[in-house]
């Protein structure tokens, strides 16, 4: 069986990024323990990272770089924004400080209701600096890895993955569960790569 669209899919892999002096550095990892898990074709992963790895059969390996471009696009400097304080009070009229602090990604309203994640660079006495990059913006993506399975995804994934309460964003960005490790979706749901718990 090969990869392709409403397959369920299994994977190892490591993600690595340029980082000082140009030597790759890894940023993510998911092992046989806890595989990456995703349905192809379903926009849980890149678009650009499913086109690279169809075809491919379980116990084959893959070792491809994305660039920016086709991953999470260019850094935007007006990304980089200072809100008020205030606005992140909790009910109690007072600073939410379990949720809101330097390295948390926090759900924002855009201009025309969309909900977006932000990451928190810094906090001042009166001032929170956000940045509405994905963290991987404007960065190469190098995988590798192994395919460790490849099934025909159900009717109740398929249904349940198309909810738009699903909400599982396929790995490459941003979440680790445990020590840089990824989740994915399984057959119990969505353990949620590229989704900030």
């Amino acid at each position: 069986m090969k990869i392709e669209n409403q397959k369920v899919v299994k994977a190892t892999y490591e993600l690595y990024i340029a980082g000082e002096g140009g030597k790759e550095e890894m940023m993510e990892k998911a092992t046989e323990e806890t595989p990456l898990v995703w349905c192809q074709g379903e926009g849980m992963m890149l678009p650009a990272f499913e086109a690279a790895i169809a075809g491919k059969e379980a116990g084959e390996a893959f070792d491809f770089v994305l660039k920016a471009a086709d991953a999470y696009g260019e850094y935007i400097p007006e990304g980089l924004m200072e809100l008020p304080k205030t606005m992140f009070f909790n009910g109690d009229g007072e600073f939410d400080e379990e949720r809101v602090y330097v390295g948390a990604v926090v759900p924002m309203n855009t201009t025309d209701g969309q909900i977006v994640k932000a990451q928190v660079c810094e906090i001042t006495d009166d001032k929170v600096t956000i940045d509405l990059n994905h963290p991987y913006a404007g960065e190469d993506l190098h995988f590798k890895g192994t395919i460790l399975e490849i099934r025909d995804v159900t009717e109740g994934e398929l249904k349940a993955i198309r909810s738009p309460k699903h909400g599982c964003g396929g790995c490459g960005g941003g979440c680790h569960k445990g020590e840089g490790e990824c989740g994915g979706c399984g057959e119990g749901g969505c353990g949620g790569c590229n989704q900030e718990a």
